[in-house]
C-alpha cells in the first residue's frame, strides 16, 4: 500500500483549501478557526517537514512533541464547531474549553517526566488523552455540519461523515498502532474518510446547496411599527397594524401558509421534516423546532440583509419541543436582537396555553395593543 502517504498528503491539503476557501469567501472566524486546524494538520511537521530535511526529533521530546499538535487541533476544532453552532458562545462554553485547556497543560507536562514509563502500555496511555481530543472534536465538527450547516441529502454531507468516520478511526489509533496488520488498513480508511470529507467540503465551499439563509427581500421597506409586540391572534395583529404583511417579514410558523408566499416574506416552518425539503414555490423553508440556535442564527442574518419585521405564531410548539424555559429564552433573545435594529417583532399567542404566571412574563417583555 505505497500509495497511501500520497492519498494522505492529497486529502489533508484538499480538505483545508476548501475550508480555506470558504473563510475567506465568508470571512467568518468560525471557519477561520476550522481552517487553521487543518493547516496545522495538512502541515505535518515531522513527515513533511522534518523528515524530508534530514532532521529528527529528539527521543526524548518526542511524545510532547507529538501530542502538542493534537491537543491544538482539537481546541481549535471544538472552538470553531461551537461558534458554527451558536450566534455566540456561552459562559460554559467556555468553561468547557477552559478545562481542557488546564487538562492538555498538564498532560503535556506529565509526558515530560517519567510518570507513563512506570505502566506496560506506555504509548497507548501516553496517547490516549490527545488522540481522543483529536479525535472527538472530528466528530463533534461533524455532527454540527450535518445537524446546523450542510444541506441534507447532496454531496454536501460526504463532509461532516467524512469527519465523523475520520474522528472514529482516529480513536482507535493508540490500541492499534503497534499491529502492523491492522495499523495498514486503518491508515487506508483515514485516508479515504479524509478525502471523503475534501470532496464534500469541496461542493459545500464552492457550489453551496440552496438553504434558508441569508435571502435578501427585493422591496426592503423601512417598518411603519417598530418595537415587539403580543396579540391574541392574526387577526387582532391585522386590525391594530393593517399593513404589517406588506413589509419585508420573517414569518416563524408551525402552519405553513398553503397560497403561493409573496416576494417579501421569508418564512420558517417549524417541523421535524427533512431541512433540506422545501415547500410550495421555495420561499418556505422547514426547519427542526428543536434547532433553535440555527434558528436564530439564520433569522439574525436575515434582518440583517433587510427584513424588518418578525411574525411568530409557532411560540406554543417551540415550548412544547423545547421546554418553556428554553423556548422563552430563545424568543426574549431574538426580541432584543429585532428591536436593537430598529424593527418590529409581533408574537401570536393564546393565553389559555400558558399559565398566567408564563403570561405575565411574555406581557412583561411585549407590548399589548
Amino acid at each position: 500500500m505505497d500509495f497511501i502517504p500520497y492519498l494522505n498528503f492529497l486529502s489533508r491539503w484538499l480538505l483545508f483549501l476548501a475550508v480555506a476557501y470558504k473563510t475567506v469567501k465568508t470571512k467568518e472566524k468560525r471557519w477561520a478557526l476550522i481552517a487553521t486546524a487543518l493547516f496545522i494538520n495538512a502541515l505535518d511537521v515531522e513527515s513533511y517537514i522534518l523528515t524530508p530535511l534530514g532532521i529528527s526529533i529528539k527521543p526524548e521530546a518526542y511524545d510532547i512533541a507529538c501530542s502538542i499538535p493534537n491537543f491544538l487541533i482539537a481546541g481549535l476544532l471544538f472552538w470553531g464547531g461551537i461558534q458554527l453552532r451558536k450566534e455566540r458562545s456561552q459562559f460554559k462554553d467556555v468553561v468547557i474549553l477552559g478545562v481542557f485547556a488546564i487538562a492538555a497543560y498538564i498532560w503535556i507536562f506529565l509526558l515530560a517526566t517519567d510518570f507513563f514509563d512506570r505502566f506496560e502500555h506506555s504509548f497507548t496511555i501516553k496517547s490516549l488523552f490527545p488522540i481522543l481530543a483529536f479525535g472527538a472534536s472530528l466528530i463533534y465538527v461533524g455532527y454540527v455540519l450535518r445537524n446546523y450547516v450542510v444541506s441534507k441529502n447532496t454531496l454536501e454531507e460526504l463532509f461532516p461523515w467524512g469527519l465523523i468516520l475520520l474522528g472514529t478511526i482516529n480513536l482507535t489509533y493508540p490500541f492499534i498502532r503497534n499491529v502492523e496488520s491492522i495499523a495498514s488498513t486503518a491508515f487506508l480508511l483515514a485516508a479515504v474518510f479524509r478525502l471523503m470529507a475534501a470532496v464534500g467540503a469541496l461542493k459545500f465551499a464552492i457550489f453551496p446547496s440552496q438553504m434558508a439563509v441569508f435571502e435578501k427581500p427585493k422591496q426592503q421597506k423601512p417598518p411603519e411599527v417598530k418595537g415587539a409586540f403580543i396579540f391574541k391572534s392574526k387577526e387582532d395583529l391585522e386590525k391594530l397594524i393593517p399593513n404589517f404583511f406588506d413589509q419585508d417579514v420573517i414569518i416563524i410558523t408551525r402552519n405553513p401558509p398553503k397560497e403561493k408566499v409573496p416576494e417579501n416574506t421569508l418564512v420558517y416552518w417549524l417541523t421535524r421534516i427533512e431541512e433540506s425539503s422545501r415547500s410550495g414555490d421555495g420561499r418556505v423553508y422547514p426547519i427542526s423546532p428543536t434547532k433553535i440556535d440555527i434558528l436564530i442564527h439564520l433569522i439574525t442574518k436575515n434582518l440583517e440583509s433587510g427584513y424588518n419585521a418578525v411574525y411568530i405564531d409557532g411560540f406554543e410548539y417551540l415550548m412544547i419541543e423545547n421546554g418553556f424555559e428554553n423556548a422563552v429564552k430563545f424568543l426574549f433573545d431574538l426580541k432584543d436582537r429585532v428591536v436593537s435594529k430598529g424593527k418590529v417583532i409581533a408574537l401570536i399567542i393564546d393565553p389559555r396555553t400558558l399559565t398566567e404566571k408564563q403570561m405575565a412574563l411574555l406581557e412583561r417583555e411585549f407590548n399589548k395593543m
